[in-house]
């Protein structure tokens, strides 16, 4: 039996892509190529992804305590090729330490004095310059004599008139003694006359307080330095005319030697202070700049206020300061150590060697062998070079004052001198300075060779 096709049945075989239900036709090279590059691009994307996550992690992840150790004792890895640590070592020692109050000072005059005029008139001349040093007594301003002169004059005639009117009173009194010796008087006029000659006394007296205090004003007319200081600037010019009730003054003076510091102390040190002020003793005081780096002065301690400011719980004292040299200025801000103690036959160690952490505070001590071991010490006293350990170490004890940031308790250790440079015996800094000193010769011979072949070959070829 033939069966016959039809041509539209092989139409629409030749036109269907797809085949029969179920099956696909091939894909085009294109579409595979693509699918391929994506799943290379999106491997590749998962490995940095991974490398990055596992760089973060052991990054943030801290070291164990096996590796440590194995870096610290030498063994396998960087910190055996790293060897002994080198170090820097004191070694503990008993001392006498200070004890300081450290507080926050002002620094004042020790006296300040506005002058002022104690007399009426005008300025005519002033004998200073700004900022000068003066003494005490010296003439600073002078102010217009004439008034003062014309009443000294007026007061000296009065004082000349009445002396004569006393002394022919006290004639007149004689005459009557001698008249009511003869019974030419009654007593009562010779009375009279002595009690006239008093009057004329009384007068006399008073002209001669005029005359006083006439020569008072004219002196008062010279304005003079109360005291030796270092003058301020001007505040009233020449000419001008000034009055002994005016409220501003003429010029202000300070006196910088000695010099006065104003500074507080918590008042719990208070005690500290007023035991040995009681017991007669003088206490050192020190003044230093700001930052604690310099030292302005020193001085002693002086008087301490009589009250506790209960608003922030501080005493005020007061110290004195040569202050020779002028390093102190009014109104300057300083730190004051204040010595009140001193503690003697103490183990001492340089506060460089003084470490803290979650241990708390602790020193590396390096023993015979040459390793070093962790020991939490307690801490009295601290200075800016040593500190006064109460327990943790023993006289004689070797710290680590260099060096630290690298050890662990049990590393081993190589004890340098302070100032030598940070290498190790037997670094390879020499072998490696030879190696490049030899193949620097290495290079400059086969240079030569070269040179010296290619001369031989240009001559040869000029032959």
């Amino acid at each position: 039996m033939t069966t016959s096709t039809s041509p539209e049945f092989k139409a629409v075989q030749v036109a269907d892509p797809l085949g029969p239900p179920g099956q696909h036709g091939p894909e085009s090279p294109g579409s595979g190529k693509s699918k391929r590059r994506g799943l290379i691009w999106l491997v590749f994307l998962l490995i940095i992804a991974g490398v990055a996550g596992y760089a973060v992690w052991r990054a943030s992840k801290p070291t164990t305590g096996p590796v440590v150790q194995r870096r610290g004792q030498g063994g396998a890895g960087r910190g055996a090729a790293l060897g002994p640590v080198p170090v820097v070592v004191a070694k503990v020692t008993r001392a006498s330490i200070p004890v300081y109050l450290n507080g926050l000072g002002n620094v004042t005059a020790f006296y300040t004095v506005t002058v002022k005029s104690r007399v009426d008139g005008q300025i005519m001349k002033t004998d200073f310059n700004e900022g000068d040093l003066v003494k005490e007594g010296q003439i600073l301003f002078e102010i217009d004599p004439r008034p003062y002169q014309v009443q000294l004059e007026v007061a000296q005639g009065t004082l000349a008139r009445d002396q004569a009117v006393l002394n022919e009173a006290r004639i007149d009194g004689d005459r009557y003694k001698a008249a009511l010796a003869q019974n030419a008087i009654a007593k009562q006029q010779l009375d009279d006359q002595e009690q006239l000659v008093l009057q004329d006394e009384g007068t006399v007296k008073q002209d001669i307080a005029n005359v006083d205090n006439a020569k008072l004003q004219l002196i008062y007319a010279n304005v003079t330095a109360p005291i030796t200081g270092v003058l301020g600037l001007r505040l009233v010019d020449p000419g001008n005319i000034v009055h002994a009730a005016d409220t501003t003054g003429m010029i202000v003076i300070t006196q910088l030697q000695p010099i006065a510091v104003l500074f507080t102390i918590p008042e719990d040190s208070l005690p500290q202070v007023t035991q040995k002020l009681r017991a007669g003793m003088h206490l050192s005081a020190d003044a230093y700049n700001r930052d604690n780096s310099k030292q302005l002065a020193s001085g002693m301690l002086m008087t301490i206020d009589n009250q506790i400011d209960n608003t922030t719980g501080t005493s005020k004292l007061k110290a004195v300061f040569d202050n020779k040299d002028n390093a102190l200025f009014p109104q300057q801000f300083v730190n004051i150590r204040l010595l009140v103690d001193s503690l003697t036959n103490q183990l001492v160690i340089p506060s460089v060697a003084v470490q803290n952490g979650q241990q708390g505070t602790f020193v590396y001590v390096v023993d015979e062998n040459s390793r070093v071991h962790l020991r939490t010490v307690q801490v009295g006293v601290t200075t800016n070079s040593s500190a006064d350990i109460i327990s943790g170490v023993s006289d004689g004890d070797r710290v680590v004052i260099d060096g630290t940031d690298r050890l662990i308790d049990g590393a081993e250790v190589r004890v340098r001198k302070a100032g030598d440079l940070d290498k190790a015996p037997g670094s390879n800094a020499g072998s490696a300075q030879t190696g490049r000193d030899r193949s620097r010769k290495e290079d400059g011979g086969s240079g030569k060779s070269g040179d010296n072949s290619k001369r031989r070959h240009d001559g040869g070829a000029s032959r």
